[in-house]
């Protein structure tokens, strides 16, 4: 783990710690946080999008919406989201929308009523005869095992939390499926314009074990990472101040006025014990300190059961390599990355999770 005066929870706190909605405070990480996939990288072959710098104007907007969110909240709707993807998704749609740029959000291509071929997740204005084709992916992946050998070979070394989903296996589905979306016949009856541009936006954290860190090319390096440790490895922590944090707080680091749910280690240990008892699903915890006017986020963390690296090991067996080469079939290479403001993307039957 890094020093938690040098981390991306520290620069959160110092740029966005007058926030104080978790929506709003979502939003701006969304907007904010560092690219998950590092643009220039030759890997992507230029098809990874950025939104750039946090523009001035978006920053003044983020603290008015904390003053008063009644428009955000409309967007969102009253329904209780459980999905952390669609949340995020929705979030996107609004700020899209409040640019003044969203086309469609959620768009669906179907071959006949009961066959969906995909969705277009965002398709964003670009002049009055194109529209571009964002793609939006946070994900959230733990490298089992260390970097070595082929980069490309280790992005199946990242691996969800439930080992059902890799960054190698994510990344070719976009670009082997969902990025071509707009190419598929079916498409065409219901794209208000024609695709001109068709790109991925990727946010997330990635995990490393606890104590370690691999730079790898093709991966942002200023990135947002955690640790991850098994259960009978957290005794090992020095720390003693702790939140389980529920799935639609995985986004921003994790601050509230109080918790009453924080835990010491012995009751986190006690709490851990009692899920893995009954569930193999890994639970992301915050490191967490009081600070002025609440509780704030150290530092994060998996805990998987102690079982979880011989599965994880298993899972990357089965994980074909990440080898995707050549031209788009619509665009070729002429994809370019801009640095605006103006820029972001998911779909094809895919569950958001």
């Amino acid at each position: 783990m890094r020093d938690a005066a040098d981390n991306y929870q520290a620069y959160f706190e110092r740029r966005w710690g007058h926030l104080r909605r978790a929506r709003v405070r979502a939003l701006a990480w969304l907007l904010d946080a560092p690219d998950l996939l590092d643009i220039h990288d030759p890997h992507w072959e230029g098809r990874i999008v950025t939104l750039g710098p946090m523009r001035p104007e978006t920053e003044s907007w983020l603290a008015a919406l904390d003053q008063d969110p009644s428009a955000l909240d409309a967007a969102l709707g009253a329904k209780m989201h459980t999905r952390l993807g669609l949340y995020a998704e929705k979030l996107m749609a609004f700020y899209f929308s409040e640019q003044g740029r969203l086309v469609a959000h959620g768009l669906q291509v179907r071959a006949a009523r009961d066959d969906t071929i995909g969705e277009f997740d965002f398709l964003l204005d670009a002049g009055p005869d194109a529209v571009e084709h964002i793609e939006f992916a946070t994900k959230f992946y733990l490298l089992q095992g260390e970097v070595h050998g082929d980069i490309a070979a280790s992005f199946d070394d990242f691996v969800g939390p439930n080992l059902a989903d890799s960054l190698g296996r994510k990344m070719r589905k976009v670009f082997e499926r969902q990025l071509q979306l707009g190419s598929h016949p079916a498409a065409q009856a219901v794209l208000p314009r024609p695709v001109t541009a068709a790109r991925a936006l990727v946010k997330g954290w990635l995990f490393y074990p606890a104590g370690t860190y691999f730079a790898m090319d093709g991966i942002t390096a200023g990135h947002c990472r955690g640790f991850w440790c098994s259960l009978s490895e957290l005794a090992q922590m020095d720390e003693d101040r702790f939140l389980i944090l529920p799935r639609l707080q995985w986004l921003p680091p994790f601050r509230a006025s109080s918790a009453t749910w924080m835990l010491d280690r012995a009751q986190l240990l006690a709490e851990l014990d009692d899920h893995f008892a009954a569930s193999s699903t890994p639970v992301l915890i915050a490191v967490v300190r009081e600070a002025t006017g609440g509780i704030v986020e150290t530092e994060r963390g998996f805990i998987v059961p102690d079982d979880w690296r011989e599965r994880a090991g298993a899972y990357r067996g089965q994980s074909p390599i990440f080898a995707y080469r050549g031209q788009s079939p619509i665009f070729g290479n002429s994809f370019t990355n801009s640095g605006s403001d103006h820029f972001l993307g998911k779909a094809l039957c895919s569950r958001k999770d």
